[in-house]
């Protein structure tokens, strides 16, 4: 899905939390929702499609270049990096210099299923920076890129380059583009119907019947 195609679903999804969209998932049968990769800051929602870097440990193989920055170079306005650090909290693979050029380069966020460091000049220059956690070290000499733009993991879900990731203050989810109609069809549904639900507790009407008269619990049943 080139950016063209992408950007009347980035209007749609900009109406739906990553709680829609979970549950959309859920319902149409996808592993989407990223558990444990949250905002490092309070930030607006982040929308794009996916550039992605694979970081491995240092070593005998040398790293041509410092992490990151590839992707970087490849990705257009409104992308956001995703990067697959296997959940590592001791090594950091973000920082200041790169949020620095990815915000010039027209990048959206960054991505991390690992740490990130410089949280605060982030904050400042408003990129938004989801990860697990934060520490102060350099990736010089612990850590490198082992590729980018390649099939990467973030938690237990698949992320490609172009897939579609959403971020907000609930976490993060990622939708195969070939996809993304049901996903957001799906999540239109269940947020719409969410909404009738609670419009009639907020008139008065007594949970239990709002259970019954909406299907609570079975409402992610095809």
């Amino acid at each position: 899905m080139d950016k063209e195609e992408f950007e009347p679903y980035r209007k749609r999804l900009e109406k739906l939390s990553t709680t829609n969209l979970s549950d959309a998932l859920d319902k149409i049968g996808i592993r989407g929702a990223v558990i444990g990769i949250r905002p490092l800051f309070g930030m607006p929602k982040v929308i794009g499609r996916a550039v992605t870097i694979k970081i491995t440990a240092a070593g005998m193989v040398k790293s041509k270049r410092h992490l990151g920055i590839d992707a970087i170079a490849s990705s257009e306005p409104g992308d956001v990096i995703a990067i697959d650090n296997r959940g590592d909290l001791y090594n950091n693979c973000w920082g200041e210099i790169l949020s620095c050029a990815a915000k010039k380069k027209g990048v959206l966020a960054v991505f991390i299923d690992g740490a990130a460091r410089d949280i605060d000049i982030c904050q400042e220059i408003g990129f938004p920076v989801f990860a697990r956690g934060v520490v102060p070290i350099t990736a010089r000499g612990r850590i490198m890129q082992e590729d980018f733009n390649c099939v990467i993991r973030l938690g237990d879900v698949q992320v490609r380059p172009g897939d579609i990731l959403v971020g907000d203050v609930n976490g993060l989810v990622v939708i195969p583009p070939e996809k993304v109609e049901e996903a957001i069809s799906a999540a239109e549904e269940i947020f719409e119907k969410e909404e009738r639900m609670k419009a009639d507790i907020l008139k008065g009407m007594d949970i239990l019947e709002v259970d019954s008269k909406y299907n609570y619990e079975q409402m992610l049943k095809k």
